[in-house]
């Protein structure tokens, strides 16, 4: 099959794009960065450099293909850019992924979203995975389209290093007193490989998980991987949580979007329809990946 990846080498993109080059797939990998061009091409992929914010390029990378997996990202940087309309963005990314799909006629599409996507209420930040899921929905009834709704990624737990350095203690404007679903990109870039690779047809959504965890057992394998044990989850209040991210320069909508989502992870609202589909978990758990957190910990 001929596969298009966005995402460029990301911690999703790059082991699928490997796993599909390893089946035998020949793949196409759009990335932004020229840089990463002859890394691409070192896998064995073909490099299609350019933005998703440009439809044309979109087009003429998905022209010829068999399947398509996209995803929505913002770069380098975009945590901390005070002026960028982030939800803008990503919309105007999600319609460039509809027209280039229509007008490059490939049928067959995995999109990543993420676990949240379900309602446009409530979710904080993840409504741009709603708002991006429902305009996917507007493609003609011949596309077919895998959606991927994972859960917390692993990797973002590594935010919370410069904080355990600096206070000792893990602090978030919720804790969980149920277990919170995580996952590991790894377990993602296998689910979508598997998916894309499918003959599929109609529309359909998979959840993603690797593991399930209160707040205070991530806190404890994360210690025990750093020689803290007594390494403690602490809730702090929205507003504090708030304007700490806006103290330290992150953009508005992410600082209040990402509040928001919190509380809807500290009441369980997040989960529901995740607790309605629940995934067969992935094989890689939080005690596997508290090593890379050790190791990255270590370096800082």
């Amino acid at each position: 099959m001929k596969i298009v990846v966005t995402g460029s080498l990301g911690h999703i993109s790059k082991p699928l794009a490997q796993q599909l080059i390893e089946d035998g797939h020949s793949v196409t990998v759009i990335s932004s960065n020229a840089e990463r061009q002859k890394e691409i091409e070192a896998m064995g992929a073909r490099a299609a450099i350019g933005s998703m914010r440009d439809v044309n390029f979109l087009t003429n990378a998905f022209i010829g293909a068999d399947a398509a997996y996209v995803m929505e990202t913002l770069g380098a940087g975009a945590f901390f850019d005070k002026d960028l309309d982030v939800m803008g963005v990503i919309r105007q990314i999600g319609q460039n992924y509809k027209e280039a799909i229509e007008r490059s006629g490939v049928k067959r599409i995995v999109h990543l979203s993420s676990m949240g996507a379900h309602t446009d209420k409530g979710n904080g930040i993840l409504r741009f995975h709603y708002d991006v899921e429902q305009m996917l929905k507007q493609l003609p009834d011949d596309v077919a389209i895998t959606t991927l709704r994972p859960a917390s990624f692993y990797y973002n737990l590594l935010s919370f290093i410069p904080m355990i350095k600096n206070t000792g203690v893990i602090t978030d404007n919720y804790t969980t007193d149920f277990k919170e679903p995580w996952v590991s990109t790894f377990d993602i870039a296998n689910v979508a490989a598997e998916e894309i690779a499918k003959e599929f047809t109609g529309r359909k959504v998979r959840y993603i998980a690797s593991d399930e965890l209160i707040s205070y057992e991530v806190a404890s394998i994360l210690g025990n991987a750093i020689g803290k044990p007594d390494l403690k989850w602490i809730a702090i209040t929205d507003e504090q949580q708030q304007d700490s991210m806006l103290n330290a320069g992150v953009n508005p909508q992410f600082a209040i979007g990402m509040t928001e989502m919190n509380v809807a992870r500290r009441t369980g609202t997040l989960f529901e329809d995740y607790n309605k589909h629940k995934p067969v978990l992935g094989k890689v758990k939080l005690v596997d990946y508290a090593k890379e957190f050790a190791a990255a910990y270590n370096q800082q």
